[in-house]
């Protein structure tokens, strides 16, 4: 369960995390009254699930009132990613002369989590660590014992992180393993701390995602979960009982089983795409699900093919077929263009079945993956 940045920001500063103060809003006279109280500068900052939010506009620095008021008119209700923004956190602006990046995550490589921090705060950290690693210091915690002081001093030091702020990055650090472990947190981040001309350190963002298998002991953070919704497909994916993630791509992934979307999702990225969603409609793939499933990735503005990748077990691929028929005949007009490829029990007769007027029919995954990728480069094109 992600936590949108100002939940995310309350629990840490209730643990004594320094934050900008900040009023939550969701009209423009909301805006303007939360403005007004901060004062000026103030950072208008679209509360939505994606990354990027600054470039794609929603972030926006009003130092005047006829600024706020344009920025909260621009934000509120602007489709971001294909996220709809109906809250926005207005934040007293901070004065910084320098971004760091400080974080926890799960190392699944070593089976344990990794404290992370880097001088490279304020950009894509993913982008950091793939082309220049050695920015980002890592230090490994066992988990029967918890971030110890000095490891969290050696990894800072090890950053390049200027003294006279190390130790307090080093306490905002130990803080968020504190919260990482009691919260249980998959993953908790501060992108960037500011440090300020006063030289005091600033969470200007937030991060918290929380393993929903452990919402059962954290009430507080359950109560969270309908104001953290992601948006309406994955409200639609709870409520179709499908397995759904979306991403930032444009090709439409849907699988039956978690295995073969994970393979699928692979090979689009490997032959030059990008996926836009997982999309695992579980065992069974009769008409109705299939619908469904189509409805939910078809929906995505962000979408420009989709492939199928299903394998017949104990549904059979004849039964896929007949449901693939039946769901796409149900369309008026089938919005974009769809790529089949069955395996498994009864395959060879689901793809005589399947009816090629309405869907692009392969024999094999890579094929069928290159077949979508081109299908999302030509509509791009």
């Amino acid at each position: 369960m992600k936590l949108h940045e100002y939940q995310a920001k309350q629990i840490f500063a209730d643990a004594g995390i320094p934050t900008p103060d900040s009023r939550l809003a969701s009209t423009v006279d909301e805006v303007m009254d939360a403005v007004n109280e901060i004062g000026y500068p103030a950072a208008i900052k679209a509360q939505v699930h994606v990354g990027g939010r600054g470039k794609a506009g929603g972030i926006e620095i009003a130092t005047s009132e006829a600024e706020a008021r344009e920025a909260a008119e621009s934000i509120l209700g602007m489709d971001l990613k294909g996220y709809t923004v109906d809250n926005v956190l207005v934040e007293a602006g901070v004065d910084f002369e320098n971004e760091l990046y400080v974080g926890i995550t799960m190392d699944r490589g070593e089976g344990e989590p990794v404290a992370m921090v880097s001088t490279e705060g304020g950009v894509d950290i993913e982008s950091v660590a793939e082309k220049t690693p050695e920015k980002i210091a890592r230090e490994h915690i066992d988990p029967a014992f918890g971030l110890h002081p000095y490891q969290a001093r050696k990894v800072v030091f090890e950053a390049g992180i200027p003294a006279d702020v190390a130790m307090d990055v080093a306490s905002i650090l130990g803080t968020l393993y504190d919260l990482y472990e009691s919260k249980d947190a998959s993953e908790i981040e501060i992108n960037p701390v500011m440090i300020t001309s006063d030289r005091e350190v600033v969470a200007a963002d937030a991060v918290m995602n929380i393993d929903e298998d452990a919402l059962f002991r954290q009430p507080e953070l359950a109560e969270m979960e309908d104001e953290a919704a992601e948006d309406d497909l994955e409200a639609k994916a709870n409520e179709y009982g499908f397995d759904y993630v979306r991403l930032s791509g444009n090709v439409g992934i849907i699988g039956n089983g978690a295995g073969l979307v994970m393979t699928t999702l692979d090979l689009v990225d490997y032959y030059g795409g990008e996926p836009a969603n997982f999309l695992d409609i579980g065992g069974g793939a009769k008409a109705e699900r299939v619908t469904h499933a189509l409805d939910m990735v078809f929906a995505d503005e962000n979408v420009d093919s989709v492939v199928f990748n299903i394998f017949g077990g104990i549904t059979r691929g004849d039964e896929v077929a007949k449901g693939i028929n039946e769901a796409l005949a149900g369309f008026d007009e089938i919005p974009k263009p769809v790529v089949v490829r069955l395996a498994g029990t009864n395959a060879a007769e689901g793809m005589e079945i399947l009816n090629k007027d309405l869907v692009q029919v392969e024999g094999t995954l890579e094929d069928a993956v290159q077949r979508a990728v081109k299908n999302a480069e030509e509509v791009e094109a």
